[in-house]
């Protein structure tokens, strides 16, 4: 072996790395994390080893044996790390050939870095997937308690931040839901596609060892073995699929907190937010400042920012592995990091909301959003809706300069404007007779909404 002993792969090399480029290169500051998973990785090679020929019984009891210590060590913060060893898995396979001479030697056998982390990554972000599905479905149930805590409350619904239609507080809740449900189905179909274990890859090209990479993947859960050595070690899709899914659930979350800011401001005062969760201002006393909500919406960005982030490394990188890919950790670490902590403080923040009913009783008395209803009243009279649509746009303009709702004209008012209508317009005029009449399946109708809250309830087990 060369001078530069204290290395594993030293053995090429005649002096000593130099201490800046240790620096340079070590991640055992951020890869410390997959130490569970590269443990639970080389144990399961280690087996495999054993059903191979390649390790004796007492040979694999010793390193089983040792690397549950090492991970004990680990885990009460008793184990050094050296930045020496790079990473998590020099680190590990040092402390274990310390311990265990021959035996631990014996460990790397038809095994490299390449596939190695590969498959740590693999097994953390499948960890990662199944704890952002639990936390997204508590999220739904607790946006569902809300929605059944509100069942009646009438609110307006915007485009383009105007009033437009009348819905129910708890159809905008159940909308939500259905966002985060999608965004459980892309986690599953992530989690669907990452789950081939690239252990067996090796470097780049294989093993020409009698080894069983079939028995690895399904010791470690896997559905089946790589089926391309050169794809298994440089492949990292299924870290970009999982921080594009965490991007879209971070969209949604800042969509949420966007819409509950605006309803909590001074102007709306829709929403009375636990105060809990929120702050007050250095220099005036008088401040409820909802910046919970606002950070939610602001770390959006560094979740964008990750996604970015691997793709650009990915993008010129030729076959097979290349230590840029050392660099995919962070962001991934950190988009799932940034959506873990938002969605655990949201749904606190969600079941500590009420709704003001008298402030969103008294908007929905603006806006004119039974204008709609009137046009399908006049389309049930038979008239054309681009005329129907003509017809109510004038009759809003006329009830605008007489300062009157639509259901404060009277008949003849309105026939002026189209004889089709009659006495009973007044059963649809008016926010309360537009939920009720709404009938389109999803629609914000009460029997509407409480069929989705049936279908949620069953669905979420709540």
């Amino acid at each position: 072996m060369g001078k530069n002993s204290s290395k594993l792969w030293g053995g090429r090399f005649e002096g000593e790395t130099a201490p800046a480029v240790e620096d340079f290169t070590e991640s055992i500051s951020f890869d410390y994390r997959l130490f569970r998973e590269d443990i639970k990785g080389s144990i399961a090679h280690a087996e495999m080893l054993l059903e191979s020929g390649l390790l004796s019984e007492p040979e694999l009891i010793e390193i089983r044996d040792t690397l549950e210590a090492i991970a004990g060590e680990i885990e009460s913060g008793r184990f050094e790390f050296d930045k020496k060893h790079e990473d998590i898995h020099m680190n590990i396979e040092a402390a274990l050939i310390e311990r265990t001479g021959e035996a631990g030697l014996k460990l790397h056998t038809a095994r490299s870095r390449n596939d190695q982390v590969a498959c740590d990554l693999k097994l953390w972000t499948r960890g990662a997937i199944d704890s952002t599905v639990s936390l997204l479905d508590r999220c739904q149930k607790v946006l569902l308690d809300r929605a059944e805590a509100f069942p009646d409350v009438i609110m307006p619904g915007y485009t383009h931040l105007q009033h437009a239609q009348p819905v129910l507080f708890s159809h905008i809740l159940l909308a939500y839901i259905e966002m985060f449900d999608r965004d459980v189905g892309r986690l599953r179909d992530c989690r669907s596609r990452l789950n081939i274990c690239p252990l067996g890859a090796c470097a780049l090209a294989g093993t020409a060892l009698p080894t069983d990479p079939a028995l690895t993947a399904r010791k470690l859960g896997f559905d089946a073995p790589l089926s391309n050595s050169l794809d298994a070690v440089g492949d990292r899709d299924f870290a970009v699929e999982f921080v594009f899914s965490l991007s879209l659930i971070a969209t949604h979350l800042s969509r949420l907190a966007e819409e509950w800011l605006i309803w909590s401001s001074s102007e709306f005062d829709f929403l009375d937010l636990d105060e809990s969760f929120c702050t007050g201002s250095s220099i005036m006393p008088q401040k409820k400042n909802p910046d919970v909500l606002e950070l939610i919406r602001g770390k959006t960005g560094s979740v964008y920012g990750a996604l970015t982030s691997l793709l650009t490394i990915l993008k010129g990188l030729p076959m097979s592995y290349n230590r840029d890919l050392q660099e995919d950790k962070l962001p991934l670490f950190g988009a799932f990091d940034t959506v873990k902590e938002t969605l655990s403080i949201l749904t606190p923040l969600v079941a500590g909301t009420d709704i003001k009913k008298e402030r969103v009783t008294l908007a929905c008395k603006k806006g004119y959003m039974d204008a709609t209803a009137l046009a399908d009243y006049l389309v049930l009279k038979g008239l054309p809706f681009r005329e129907s649509h003509r017809t109510v746009g004038a009759i809003v303009s006329y009830a605008a300069k007489q300062d009157k709702k639509l259901s404060e004209l009277s008949v003849g008012e309105m026939r002026g404007f189209s004889e089709l209508i009659g006495e009973d317009v007044f059963k649809i005029l008016g926010v309360r007779n537009c939920i009720e009449n709404y009938r389109s399946t999803g629609s914000s109708s009460p029997g509407e909404v409480s069929r989705q809250i049936k279908y949620w309830k069953k669905k979420l087990g709540g």
